[in-house]
């Protein structure tokens, strides 16, 4: 299996410390909701800690997209700055679409290719906004490229982004959502590594099992989540003005 490098640790720590005299930076205890009841409440109710990675996965059609657009515009509407960067559609496409759903609070976009060029801008928006939460929406992780080849890109590429991605969000307490790649079934596509990376995967699919109560139904669960609870899902609808929930079940600790 490849191996991911991430600046996980803390800097000089000193062999035989107890775990007692660890003192945890203010900044990891102040979690950030995005203001979107049913998917902060997936998170465990107190929405993200500054510093997160998810990746959002899930079957074709079932409104990964929608759900990212969404989180966008609720994100910028609870008060923290949102860079929604797409490889994915064009900016018009992008506009359209959040025009048909009515999104009102606006975001910040970008669509930048490059993982440095997106992470500099993720910068300037930190640094011209001091004390804000910043979060980077990528849709999609395989159209980023971390410049390693001139000649394109590998197999090993979305491994080096996501590091590159959640480097950034440890050393600056940022979040970062990115939609990963999957196969016609919903199935994660990409290196394990990468799932073994990130701190939260959310999955967003249609339920194509015939026996089950939500035959037909968009379920979307947190599979993963190395700070909060997980299990939980919630059958969401599909209208208009995006995605909404219908109801819930599961959970665990």
């Amino acid at each position: 299996m490849s191996k991911m490098n991430l600046s996980v640790g803390i800097q000089g720590l000193k062999k035989g410390t107890n775990i007692l005299d660890i003192e945890v930076p203010k900044a990891l205890r102040d979690r950030k909701k995005v203001g979107i009841s049913w998917f902060d409440d997936a998170l465990g109710g107190e929405g993200f800690v500054p510093s997160q990675v998810m990746m959002l996965t899930g079957t074709p059609g079932a409104g990964k997209t929608t759900l990212l657009l969404q989180l966008a515009d609720a994100i910028t509407k609870a008060g923290h700055v949102c860079l929604y960067n797409t490889g994915e559609e064009s900016l018009y496409q992008v506009k359209m679409v959040a025009e048909r759903l009515g999104l009102r609070a606006g975001f910040v976009v970008g669509q930048d290719t490059d993982v440095t060029e997106l992470l500099g801008h993720a910068d300037t928006l930190r640094k011209a906004n001091p004390g804000k939460q910043v979060f980077i929406l990528q849709d999609s992780l395989q159209t980023l490229d971390d410049g390693k080849w001139k000649d394109g890109t590998n197999s090993m590429t979305a491994v080096r982004a996501t590091e590159m991605l959640t480097d950034w969000a440890k050393a600056n307490y940022g979040v970062v959502i990115f939609i990963g790649q999957v196969t016609k079934s919903g199935e994660f596509a990409g290196k394990q590594t990468i799932l073994h990376a990130v701190d939260v995967r959310g999955q967003l699919y249609i339920d194509q099992e015939k026996r089950s109560e939500t035959y037909g139904e968009r379920i979307f669960e947190v599979t993963k989540n190395r700070f909060g609870c997980s299990g939980r899902a919630y059958v969401l609808g599909l209208n208009k003005a995006g995605l909404y929930e219908k109801g819930s079940f599961g959970g665990t600790n």
